[in-house]
């Protein structure tokens, strides 16, 4: 099957800009940046438009960089060389010439990679100065770029279609925005070294992501697109997410904000916890936060191989009296190392996201909401009854219902949560949330001042005077 389009891998050390390289070229802001080495450890794919012509580009690790992790960003990095048609070999102009630089350009080129040197933070250097320099590297000629401020880019795209031997194509549409809209978007969450990465690798059946016995292995949220018995999916794995006092660094900030900003975009979140360690309370903050997000929950506790009977009769019990708010949430036992349960979780994806899509009728509904209230009345407001009229189907993913009526917005939260568990269970919302909204019709004469008649105000003005 041919190639649909071109593939390039942006290679370097740590910190000379490609993964800014890769945001300017694909002109998003998918890709962590700050000024702090080895951001960057899992393959990123993006798609860049050429003067019309698309490609895909792979954002990779710094080689040679993470003395801990420098073998599992190797192997990660020169799986994207051996995908790619074209290597982006990044270096830093302002740190000048390295040894690891040299290394790098002869791997890659016993490898037999194509390769075009761009040379990165070249604004006000010398351009000639800067290229004697790095002719040593005997990689051809070097274009000279600032990632960040975007100069030279034209250039470099020139560049880029020759060595692709492709022709601009004119009046050619934009990319889209997200490509993957319509797929099923599945984000793993949790804390930090709990498994999620090698759960990811599990799922997609390939050493997709980086994986170390070391909290904090992924700094980034990474959205990987697969396709699974003819369903486009998304799987996002996210950075662990800490106890905000234990949260160091401006990076791992950024990468916190950055996994809480894929639970809001997701459709279904896996929350992967640690059976050694049993439901802490970040967990429970975790999964308060994707509650309030909307998305569809499943928890998998990982690591369950490891712990023995009665270990794990302890944390069952765990599970059941920390978990009892929430008991629309299935959990799954797993191991994500050996593979145990993980194949179940796949019909749980389905199952909640097709719950999440919400596809009833507005006649359903009320006759849900009627025979809720006729069940359970709803209580007095300031002594006078509060009168639910009827219930209309607002959107999916949450599930949204808009409840129509008198005073409805004065329902105590225990009778709200009455009502949502009442539609989860009628509608089978395995793993949703419902979310409710209360309307009261509007008070036509509400703000409206009574206008008084000449007749009306000599009266007032009497009763006035017979007051005082």
């Amino acid at each position: 099957m041919p190639r649909l389009t071109p593939i390039l891998a942006l290679v370097g050390r740590p910190n000379v800009g490609k993964s800014t390289l890769f945001n300017r070229l694909t002109r998003r802001r998918d890709a962590l940046v700050a000024d702090v080495p080895g951001l960057t450890r899992d393959r990123r794919y993006g798609r860049a438009s050429l003067d019309g012509v698309e490609v895909t580009l792979i954002d990779t690790g710094g080689l040679f960089g993470e003395e801990t992790l420098a073998a599992a960003l190797s192997a990660q990095t020169f799986r994207a060389v051996e995908e790619a048609d074209l290597v982006l070999f990044v270096l830093d102009a302002r740190a000048g010439l390295s040894t690891f630089d040299a290394d790098i350009a002869d791997t890659l080129r016993k490898r037999g990679s194509r390769i075009v040197g761009v040379l990165n933070k070249t604004d006000g250097l010398d351009a000639e100065a800067v290229a004697a320099e790095f002719s040593e590297l005997g990689i051809g000629d070097l274009e000279q770029i600032s990632a960040s401020h975007g100069h030279g880019m034209a250039n470099l795209r020139e560049r880029l279609l020759g060595e692709l031997d492709v022709e601009p194509v004119e009046d050619a549409e934009e990319p889209a925005e997200n490509p993957h809209a319509n797929a099923i978007r599945v984000a793993i969450i949790g804390r930090p070294n709990v498994g999620k990465s090698t759960l990811i690798n599990r799922l997609l059946g390939e050493e997709r992501q980086v994986v170390a016995d070391m909290p904090g292995t992924t700094m980034d949220t990474i959205d990987i697109p697969f396709e699974r018995d003819g369903v486009n999916h998304v799987l996002i794995d996210t950075a662990g997410v800490r106890r905000k006092g234990r949260v160091d660094g401006v990076a791992e900030k950024f990468s916190v904000v950055k996994s809480l900003e894929a639970i809001s975009r997701a459709h279904v979140v896996i929350l992967v916890m640690d059976a050694t360690e049993g439901v802490v309370d970040q967990d429970l903050h975790v999964l308060q936060y994707a509650t309030e997000a909307g998305a569809g929950l499943i928890i998998a506790v990982n690591k369950w191989d490891g712990l023995s009977a009665d270990a794990r009769d302890r944390t069952l019990v765990t599970l059941d009296r920390r978990l009892e708010f929430i008991p629309w949430v299935d959990v799954h036992r797993i191991s994500a190392l050996h593979g145990t349960g993980v194949g179940k979780l796949w019909d749980a994806v389905r199952a909640v996201h097709r719950a999440g899509s919400f596809d009833v009728s507005t006649a359903l509904l009320n006759r849900i909401l009627e025979g809720l209230v006729q069940a359970h009345q709803p209580p007095t407001v300031r002594g006078r009854a509060v009168r639910i009229k009827m219930a209309s189907r607002q959107g999916g993913h949450p599930p949204t219902v808009v409840i129509h009526g008198n005073q409805v917005e004065s329902l105590p939260a225990s009778y709200v949560r009455y009502l949502e568990n009442g539609f989860r269970k009628a509608l089978s919302l395995v793993g949703t949330p419902v979310r409710l909204i209360f309307r009261s019709p509007e008070n036509p004469f509400a703000g409206r001042r009574n206008v008084l008649t000449p007749r009306q105000l000599r009266a007032r003005e009497r009763i006035r005077r017979h007051r005082r």
